[in-house]
């Protein structure tokens, strides 16, 4: 009631809504919609279950639509003041410019008459930029209006280049017939797929001139970018979740929408796409491009070409404008983007980037946003933009491992070998600065492997590592060390992007690293047989090292792994160009230089995210579970130099009645054992007996499903082995059918289906067993993203207090780092708050999995005492915090779960009297 008095009133109609918001949704959009106008940079925190992408859509779309209408309005008005009052303010100005006029001085020092000059000036050079903006706007409008009401021109640009195609294929067997007998000059005679592995001249490591082999004069390039909304979140089927929530919601019919993606999610050349790799695919992309430019170069200079390269039939400049323009009509997701792709043989990989400058709303995947690189490359322009980063919860994990890089023994190792074959192989076709650029490359190999204790020249996982362990090192020092601080690593990570050397080595090994392959001298022969010998020494090793747990690798992504890995060295060189304060490199050196690796820590992810605050007129950070926030303040935000004065913080908050969740933290079992779940406690057989016992009566009571979250996959294990002994975990399966959550991605799919269809038997059929216990991990493929909603969930339980491995060296690092440029925070030690919040972020990630409607109900047990500590308890969820319970004894915990029994039963049959006649246990077992 309180909610539809609400929406009726003018907060209901300033945010439009598909259905009458929750109270919580007015308020969560309404502090939204403050944050935009203000410029501030918000921590929005709205739990699952309460429409918080309907909220941000409605809420952030209205302040656009203000926005943008406010514009228009003080636009109007500066062109009609301008327009009508032109003349007379000509007139009354100039007597002031006459030289015989008194001259007054201002502040500065300036004349009256040059201050008014310059400001009259500054206003016309405004007006001039309005004026041609609405021109701007005026065609775009007319040109989609155009597109939206006449169906035919969707087919138009099809049929053309149907008949460009037929075109260009009847051409193409004109010069196959006339060149038919004709030799061709060359210094040595190669095929056209060898020719595409030779590098093309680098004549110079300044930027050159961007070609984009587009039409200069077309007004659509110079087009400014709108004020926009640029929304990210974590994955693809979050994206577009968010998209079919735009499509549905008030804005769906007005708003100009582009979906962002990879080149592995919108590429439509099916040849492109079979490469499967990332990296190969993005390598593949811009050689074709390259090609069709060096084509259309050469084609204008009258030269003759060697050989015909491949060029991409989709990237054509005026089909990719037509599917902009159908982009911007009609909100599309990605599914839809690549069909109209397929359907207008246009490149919705570029056709959507080209959309950008016009779109209201821009939706993209956290990388694209968040690495500069990829954002400058996509043509994304963040000045006085709105940004929301959805699903935040992770953003400085996210924002570090963007930016850190791991490369091992193996992989440096097969990369000189493949390198340095490609260099003998193609001496004599290399220019002398592409030579120059492969010999420091492979130095900076070479002294890589020497690092970690080895000789590039032999087979790596043949050497034996004399001094094992994890050393780490300043980048300034590793560089020292490894003695190629001479080498200036920008300039050659600038030759990698440019040369796209490692596409080339990948098509040379793709090429000559297979056992079938002929070459024609003896010599070269000898040489490529080495480096096949040596590949498949590689393969085999790696195999020998594999354990028996350890996932079976797909032969197509073996291949990718071994045959490219110059591709990830480029990211490790990219990563050591970082500040030298802002990160470490860990040598990690292990039983072989093969087994060992080379990897970077990012310690600063502020330095990444701070010129995206910096440019952006609003930054809004939301997530379903953002507690403890004080990380995004102190590691993030502070760091990035944002005023604490511009920090806003929201959370509401869940629509579900109080009575609906009952949160538990529980200090002792039912034999009065304290609940400590240390390092040193959790191993002890009383512990995991009395957690056993806990499951034991729990399952009794709890109907439906249970999930029971460890710290850990090798705990879980354990303490299952240990039931499995003492025969426990047979008096578990009597109630309810038990299953583990596999390590395996690919496997969890289908144990949720069984664990969910076990629920629904039980349920129909009645009788002893009452549902299913799911035993998951925290940090694992079900504590994030996984909905257990109604009887998929009743319970959820947590064993302990999962805190991160602080034995871990990349670990020891971040705190040793936060300790030295953070203040202590209420009498705590920066690196002690890390600890503790990064293991209450994931407690709050798992036991969010329970409640995901307004209907919704279930209990939450917290096994540990150390829960009911202030530090720990005020970093629960401020809905989940406000209704938990401290129980300090196993009796009294149990009453309130049986009356929660109680609950679920009569909710499910929908009346009391059915509940009176059910029999309770008085007392729980100690067994």
């Amino acid at each position: 009631m309180e909610s539809g008095e609400a929406a009726a009133g003018p907060v209901g109609d300033r945010f439009p809504f598909p259905y009458t918001p929750y109270l919580i949704q007015e308020r969560f959009m309404a502090a939204l919609y403050g944050a935009l106008e203000a410029g501030r940079v918000g921590i929005f925190e709205s739990p699952t279950g309460t429409g918080k992408s309907l909220s941000l859509i409605c809420g952030a779309l209205s302040w656009l639509r203000d926005f943008q209408e406010k514009k228009q309005q003080e636009e109007a008005r500066l062109l009609a003041l301008e327009e009508s009052g032109q003349e007379g303010k000509k007139k009354q100005q100039l007597p002031s410019a006459e030289p015989g006029h008194p001259e007054s001085k201002d502040t500065a020092g300036e004349p009256d008459w040059v201050t008014a000059f310059v400001q009259k000036k500054e206003e016309r050079d405004m007006v001039d930029r309005l004026k041609e903006e609405q021109i701007r706007r005026k065609k775009r409008e007319e040109r989609l209006e155009k597109i939206r009401h006449n169906v035919q021109l969707k087919y138009a640009a099809k049929r053309k280049r149907s008949e460009e195609d037929e075109t260009k294929r009847l051409l193409q067997l004109s010069k196959e017939v006339l060149s038919e007998g004709a030799g061709v000059d060359v210094v040595e005679q190669l095929d056209h797929n060898e020719e595409e592995l030779i590098l093309a001249e680098y004549e110079s490591d300044e930027e050159k001139k961007a070609v984009t082999g587009l039409e200069e004069d077309d007004d659509d390039l110079e087009e400014e970018h709108v004020t926009k909304i640029y929304y990210c979140s974590r994955t693809h089927s979050q994206l577009s979740q968010f998209v079919r929530e735009v499509q549905k919601s008030p804005f769906g019919k007005d708003t100009r929408l582009v979906s962002l993606g990879s080149r592995q999610n919108l590429c439509v050349n099916e040849e492109v796409r079979r490469l499967g790799a990332l990296q190969l695919i993005n390598d593949r992309c811009m050689e074709m491009q390259k090609n069709k430019h060096e084509k259309s170069d050469e084609e204008m200079e009258g030269k003759k070409r060697r050989v015909s390269r491949t060029v991409c039939p989709f990237y054509s400049y005026e089909q990719m404008q037509f599917l902009r323009d159908e982009v911007l009509v009609e909100v599309k997701d990605i599914e839809q983007l690549v069909a109209l792709g397929r359907e207008t043989k246009a490149c919705p990989y570029y056709g959507s980037r080209y959309a950008i400058p016009a779109a209201q709303l821009v939706v993209l995947p956290y990388q694209m946003l968040l690495h500069e690189p990829t954002r400058n490359a996509a043509g994304i322009k963040l000045k006085d933009q709105v940004v929301i980063i959805d699903e935040a919860h992770n953003l400085i994990d996210t924002i570090t491992c963007i930016h850190s890089a791991e490369v091992s023994g193996s992989q440096l190792c097969c990369a000189h070998s493949q390198l340095l074959q490609y260099m003998e192989r193609y001496r004599k076709r290399l220019k002398a600065k592409n030579l120059m650029y492969i010999k420091q490359i492979l130095y900076l190999l070479e002294r890589f492997v020497a690092m970690l204790g080895g000789n590039v020249k032999q087979n790596p996982n043949c050497q034996a590592v004399s001094q094992t362990g994890t050393v780490l090192k300043s980048i300034n020092d590793f560089l020292f060390q490894s003695q190629i601080d001479n080498i200036n690593l920008f300039k050659v990570q600038r030759y990698c992007e440019k040369s796209l050397i490692s596409r080339k080595l990948f098509g040379f090994v793709e090429r000559y690293g297979g056992p079938a392959t002929a070459v024609k001298t003896n010599k070269e022969n000898q040489k490529l047989a080495g480096l096949q010998n040596f590949l498949l020494t590689l393969q085999q090793g790696s195999d020998k090292e594999g354990t028996p747990q350890s996932p079976p690798v797909e032969p197509e992504n073996e291949q990718l792994r071994t045959a490219s890995p110059l591709m990830q060295i480029e990211g490790f060189l990219s990563a050591l160009t970082n500040a030298n304060q802002d990160g470490r490199v860990i040598l990690n050196r292990q039983g072989t230089v093969g087994q060992s690796s080379l990897k970077f820590l990012l310690l600063n992810p502020a330095v990444h995210f701070a010129k995206v605050v910096e440019e952006c007129r609003a930054v809004i950070i939301a997530g379903g579970t953002m507690q403890p926030v004080a990380d995004f303040r102190e590691q993030l935000l502070s760091c990035a130099g944002v005023d604490p004065a511009r920090i806003v913080e929201f959370s509401c908050g869940h629509v579900i009645p109080p009575e609906n969740i009952l949160p538990i933290i529980l200090c002792s079992g039912p034999s009065n054992q304290q609940l400590e779940f240390t390092y040193q406690t959790r191993d002890l057989p009383q512990m995991m007996d009395e957690t056993g016992r806990i499951l034991c009566n729990l399952c009794n009571v709890v109907p439906g499903g249970v999930v029971c979250f460890f710290p850990s996959y090798e705990y879980e294990k354990q303490v299952y082995a240990h039931w499995e002994k003492t025969g426990l975990l047979t008096r578990l399966a009597a109630k309810k059918k038990i299953f583990q959550e596999p390590k395996k991605a690919n496997q969890v799919e289908q144990v949720l289906v069984e664990y969910a269809k076990c629920i629904k038997r039980c349920s129909q059929a009645g009788g002893q067993m009452t549902g299913a216990l799911l035993l998951s991990v925290v940090g694992g493929k079900m504590s994030e993203g996984i909905n257990f909603s109604d009887d998929l969930g009743r319970c959820v339980i947590m064993v302990g207090m999962p805190y991160p491995n602080i034995k871990s060296p990349e670990l020891q690092e971040k705190m040793t780092w936060l300790d030295k440029t953070m203040p202590r925070a209420a009498g705590q030690a920066p690196s002690r708050v890390l600890i503790e919040n990064l293991c209450m972020k994931a407690v709050n990630q798992s036991i969010g999995r329970a409640i995901r409607h307004q209907k919704d109900f279930a209990s939450i047990l917290l096994l540990d005492h150390r829960y009911a500590r202030p530090a720990i308890f005020n970093k629960l969820p401020q809905w989940i915090r406000e209704r938990t319970q401290v129980k300090p004894a196993f009796g009294s915990a149990f009453a309130e779960l049986r009356k929660v029994r109680t609950f679920i039963l009569c909710t499910a049959t929908k009346t009391v009297s059915c509940c009176t006649h059910l029999y309770f246990p008085q007392t729980f077992t100690l067994e």
